[in-house]
Order: structure tokens, then sequence, then C-alpha cells
């Protein structure tokens, strides 16, 4: 009875040996098991988008795992879907424990970011118009606005835009272009004309020239022979957001629309501001507003000259020729004859002009509604304009300068109350007060036509010019010059004084032309 008593304990001992060592092996051996090892951490709880999303026992794991889930909600969707993802794992060292199967942790990944489905981006079209950029839902909505901005003018629908590839630019990328009806014909059909070898060459063979004939007013079709996009285009493709995109009737009304832009205005010779402002219809307060130049309605303004004024003009421009009948009064450019022995500033009209009358064609090119050039292909004078003929100088003519140095101005040209007794209600020159003594320079060169005393001057001096003026200095203390003498620009001539009718120390300068005074102010440099 002892003996296997004993037997049976030492068999009860094997036994939990044998399960003990099982419960090992099965902890080393299983898949869902982590084997303890003193390497750092080796299981790692996924967080994604803060949920929990399972437990793996590598971060590459995680990583993978993460893709097939936007591979799986990408795939829910035709278009690029944009997808909020943060990823994060936080591991700890075990001894042993349970990690998430593949499948499992996929599907929860999958699960979390649907939540986090930000938007989805829809194959779309950027159309920039040089630096302005538009964003279209389609191609079709390309094309309409495209051809909202020729339909504006072309009534007859003749011409077509058209997109085709770039092949300019490195990455891809579509330019516009307008093409006429019959050009898209062509585009899409294959027209294939065949003739019998024999009969093509004998009708070759037999074909004569026909001249041309010179085409009369009613040969002529008139109205559109061509448009074109006077912008650089650029249309490309893109994934936005619907938020992003704007509608076909607002892209239109945007881009075909007219706004306001500055342009620049070159003045002519006789303008005034009134008629630019007529012109441009511009408002002359709002005219003199953009331009610093301007001070107001009086400020003078000299041809050449430009002026910033504000132009309507749509963001897309379009550039278009029309063959126009018009019948109109013309007149001939002006005939210039030159003379040598004349200065610039002299003039004689040796032949007035008369209008002539015309029947015309011309095609006429426009930049939107603005008239930009003009080309006449035919013309019958009704009867011929008559050209002015000018006969003009062409030598420079001299410079004026103020005689003195400094001074004040303390009278200028016109009237006057008298300064004194004898003296005239009517100032023939301009006066500076200044020391005695001032030395005073010849305005220009010339021959001196008289150097002396002269009644109410006291002391003076005339020189007679080249370009038929002279100038006159009065009421000097001291004259330098004597008649007949040739004086150059700036020669010291005579001191400044008190001589004559003169109410203290002063020169007096004069102007004249054709022995009549002139304001010196409208001469000097």
């Amino acid at each position: 009875m002892k003996k296997f008593t004993c037997y049976y304990k030492r068999l009860k001992i094997a036994n939990i040996r044998i399960a003990a060592l099982a419960i090992i092996v099965s902890i080393f051996f299983l898949p869902s098991f982590v084997p303890f090892e003193k390497l750092g951490n080796n299981m790692f709880t996924v967080i994604l988008n803060n949920q929990n999303a399972g437990v793996v026992s590598a971060p590459e794991e995680a990583e993978q795992y993460v893709i097939e889930a936007r591979r799986r909600i990408a795939a829910g969707s035709e278009e690029l879907v944009l997808v909020e993802s943060d990823l994060q794992v936080e591991g700890k060292e075990v001894l042993w424990g349970k990690v998430d199967a593949p499948e499992q942790i996929i599907e929860n990944m999958t699960q979390i970011l649907g939540g986090g489905v930000k938007e989805t981006l829809q194959r779309s079209y950027v159309v920039k118009i040089n630096e302005y950029m538009i964003n279209l839902a389609s191609q079709s909505d390309v094309y309409a606005l495209l051809q909202a901005a020729l339909n504006k003018y072309d009534g007859k629908n003749r011409y077509q835009a058209a997109l085709s590839l770039d092949h300019s630019r490195e990455l891809s990328a579509l330019t516009a272009e307008v093409l006429t009806t019959e050009e898209v014909v062509e585009e899409t059909q294959e027209v294939v004309n065949m003739e019998a070898g024999i009969a093509a060459e004998l009708a070759a063979a037999f074909e004569e020239e026909i001249p041309a004939e010179e085409m009369d007013f009613e040969d002529y079709e008139l109205g559109l022979i061509s448009m074109e996009y006077g912008d650089a285009i650029e249309v490309v493709e893109a994934y936005l957001s619907e938020e992003e995109l704007t509608g076909l009737n607002d892209a239109i009304r945007e881009v075909t629309q007219d706004e306001e832009k500055n342009g620049v205005y070159e003045v002519v010779s006789g303008d005034t501001l009134s008629e630019i402002a007529i012109k441009t219809n511009i408002p002359m307060d709002k005219l003199i507003e953009m331009n610093a130049s301007l001070e107001d309605e009086n400020s003078m303004i000299r041809a050449g000259e430009e002026l910033i004024i504000t132009v309507p003009e749509p963001k897309l421009a379009v550039l278009r020729q029309e063959e126009m009948y018009y019948e109109e009064d013309y007149e001939e450019e002006v005939i210039y004859v030159d003379n040598d022995d004349w200065y610039t500033n002299q003039r004689k009209t040796l032949q007035e002009p008369s209008a002539g009358h015309r029947k015309v064609v011309a095609v006429v090119t426009f930049e939107n509604d603005k008239e930009i050039d003009k080309e006449i292909i035919k013309e019958e004078v009704t009867y011929k304009a008559v050209p002015k003929i000018v006969e003009r100088g062409t030598k420079i003519p001299p410079t004026y300068i103020k005689p003195i140095a400094g001074g004040r101005l303390s009278s200028g040209f016109g009237r006057r109350n008298r300064p004194t007794r004898g003296a005239s209600s009517y100032h023939k020159g301009i006066d500076w007060a200044t020391p005695t003594g001032t030395a005073v320079n010849a305005s220009c060169g010339g021959t001196v036509a008289r150097a002396g005393w002269g009644s109410g001057y006291g002391y003076v001096v005339y020189i007679n010019h080249p370009d038929g003026r002279q100038t006159r200095y009065g009421h000097l203390s001291k004259v330098l010059v004597s008649a007949g003498q040739t004086v150059t620009q700036g020669q010291k001539i005579a001191l400044s004084g008190n001589t004559g009718v003169s109410t203290g120390p002063h020169l007096h300068f004069e102007i004249l032309i054709n022995g009549a005074q002139v304001n010196p102010f409208d001469y000097l440099n």
C-alpha cells in the first residue's frame, strides 16, 4: 500500500511538471504572444487621430496598416480624397502580451480615418490670364468661358475657342487659340480629295491662270474677318475642393465685364485738359487727381506729355479685325517747305487747306471696343483734298536768360499803379530791385544798338538779336559797352543803378518783338 501511494505522488508531480512546461512552450511559441526579451519596447499601442486602433509588435506594422486603410477609403471615390491622419505609437516592454490581428487593426483604422475625411478634391481646371487666375469645374466650362469672350463681338458664331497642348512648357499645359468654324470642321473631319492620275495631270496642264480683277465696293463681304485672344492664356489640370471653384456664370461675368484699368494718354498739339476729359470720358477732377503734374484745370500741358487715364477693359482682351465700308471727309497731310535762313519758331502758310471726300473700304483692328489700327484697302476719291503748305525755319532760335543774379521782383509786366510821377501806369517790362553796382549781363547774344542816356530810362542799353528781337536794360549806373559792339550771352554790359524816372535802385528789363514790348517771363529760360 505504501508502495502504491508513493508511485501516485511521483505521477502527480510529473504531471504538474509537464503542464508547466506546456504553458511555458505555449507562451513562447503561440503567434498572438510576444516573447519577453531584454531589448527595450516590444509591444506598441497604436493611436490614430487620438483614438486607440489596436496593438502591434512593431511601429512599422502600424505605418503599413494605415497606408492600407487610406487606400480602402480612396477606393470608394473616383476623385482625390484628402484625409487627415495623425499616427502615434506608445511602446512598452512586457514579459508577454497579446497583439491584435492585422485585419482587425486595418478595419479599426478605416473607421477612424473615415470620420476624418476632410474633403474630396475634384479634377478641375485652372485658367490663367496674364496674372489673373480662376478655377473651373470642367473642361466644358473652360471652353464656355473662352467662347463667351468671343461671342461678345461675334454675333454670327463664326469663330470658336480651341485648346491645344503648349509644347514650349516642360509641364503639361494647354493654351487657347481661336479657330474659324471651317477650321474646326477641317480638324474633326478628314477630307480626301482624289482625282484619277491622268485626268488630274491633264486638268493641271490645261488650267489657265486667271488674273485677279480689281474688286468693286459691292464685292467686299464686309464684317468680321479675324479674331484672336490678346492676352496669354494657360490652362492646367488640378485637384481642388468645391469651395475653390467658381461657377460658370460668375466666371464669365468676372472675365468679360469691363473694369477700370490705368492707361496712358499722349497729349497732342492743340489739346486742352477740358478736351482730354471729354475725349476720355473722365471727369476733370478725377483726371487732376490721377496726375500729380496737374494742379488744377488751368495747369499747362505740352505735346508729347503722357497723362494717366482710366480705361474700361475686360480681364481677357480680344483682338479682332473687321472689313468696313464708310464715306468720309478727309484732309491731306501738311506739306512743309524748309527755309534754312529762318528760325524754327518762324512759319508762314503758303497755301490754305480744304477737305476732300472719299469712299473707303478698310480693315479696322480693334482691341475689345477700342480701335487700334486701320488699313485702307480700297479708296475712291469723290473730290480731292487740297493740302496745307507751310514754310518753316530750320535754325534753332537763340535763348534768353535773366540778366542779373539774384534781385527781388519789384514790378511785373502789365497794368500797375504809377510808382512815381512821370512813370507809366502800364509797365512794359519787369523790374528787379537790386543794389546799385550789380553786374548786368546780356540776356542773349547780339549787337548793341544804343548805349547811353535815354529819356525816362536813365542810362540804358539796347541790344538787337539774330531772331529779330530786341532787349533793353534801363536805370543803369554805368554803361560798359558801346553802339555797334557785338556781345555774347551772359557778357557783362553795365552796372545797375537808380537813374532816370526811378523810385530806388533796380534793373528795368524789356524784350521787344517787331518793336512792341512782350512779357519777358514768356521768353526767359
